[in-house]
C-alpha cells in the first residue's frame, strides 16, 4: 500500500509539472497574441490598408501552410505575423519616437514549446 501511494504520488508530481509546463507555454502564447494585436492597432492608427494588410497575413499563412498542426504550429503563425507586422513599411517610415515605442512592443522572445 505504501508503495502505491508513492506511485501516486510520483504520477501527481509529473502530472503537476505538465499543467505547469503548459501554463507557461500558454502564457508566452497570450504574450506574443498581445504584441501581436497591438501592431495591429498600431497599423490601424496609422491608415494601413485593408489589402496591405491582407498582403500581410496571407504571406504569414503562406509561410506557415506546410507546418505541422497543433501547438506549435500556432506559435510559428503567431512567430511569423509578429515578424511580418513589425517589418511593415508603414512603421520604417515613423518618426524615431514612434519607431523606438515599437520596438519596446518587440518580443524577441521566441515561442517553442
Amino acid at each position: 500500500e505504501l508503495q502505491q501511494k508513492v506511485e501516486e504520488t510520483e504520477l501527481l508530481k509529473m502530472e503537476l509539472q505538465m499543467l505547469e509546463t503548459e501554463r507557461v507555454r500558454l502564457s508566452l502564447v497570450e504574450e506574443k497574441f498581445m504584441d501581436v494585436l497591438q501592431l495591429l492597432q498600431q497599423l490601424r492608427d496609422l491608415n494601413i490598408s485593408k489589402r496591405a494588410l491582407g498582403k500581410i497575413l496571407l504571406s504569414t499563412l503562406e509561410s506557415c501552410r506546410d507546418a505541422q498542426n497543433g501547438k506549435a504550429h500556432l506559435s510559428e503563425v503567431l512567430n511569423t505575423l509578429h515578424h511580418e507586422l513589425t517589418a511593415c513599411e508603414l512603421f520604417q517610415s515613423q518618426p524615431l519616437g514612434q519607431a523606438q515605442d515599437r520596438q519596446a512592443l518587440a518580443n524577441p522572445l521566441l515561442i517553442s514549446c
